[in-house]
């Protein structure tokens, strides 16, 4: 399979919105009060917990790329009994606590561009587990996809 055909090319530019994103908090001015900062950093501070959480509940499954491995199983305890991309989730909890810290037209326009790709990532990823996994059109409707009772 090639590098396109298995999502590839949404892990890259994750990671490079990621490293923009970075760079933006470290490089840029911010405008956030004080009280948004702290709230900013506790939500930031949620986003790293629920990523690593999820990652360890995923456990041999986990892969960067949308397409599944081969020798996995769908998951469906733990967060992904809350939303189906905890992961993704996470990070973005991570990236807009991160914003709202270090509030500047850098930092809103990235996440807005992660939020974007990421979830367009989330479909592409299940469309692979619906061909996969003859049960995850029944998880799909119980479960949203990024936001818990929302989305």
């Amino acid at each position: 399979m090639r590098f396109g055909e298995a999502g590839g090319w949404y892990v890259v530019g994750q990671f490079g919105l990621l490293l923009l994103l970075g760079l933006a908090l470290g490089l840029t001015p911010s405008s956030s009060p004080f009280w948004l900062v702290w709230i900013g950093r506790g939500l930031g501070a949620l986003g790293m917990a629920v990523l690593l959480v999820a990652a360890w509940q995923l456990g041999r499954n986990l892969t960067a790329l949308p397409r599944p491995r081969p020798e996995g199983h769908l998951v469906q305890e733990g967060l992904y009994r809350v939303v189906r991309h905890p992961i993704y989730a996470g990070l973005l909890l991570w990236a807009w606590g991160s914003t709202l810290a270090h509030l500047n037209l850098w930092t809103l326009a990235l996440s807005g561009l992660l939020t974007a790709l990421l979830d367009r990532k989330a479909t592409l990823e299940e469309r692979f587990l619906h061909q996969r996994y003859p049960q995850y059109e029944a998880y799909r409707k119980q479960v949203r996809k990024l936001i818990p009772w929302l989305y």
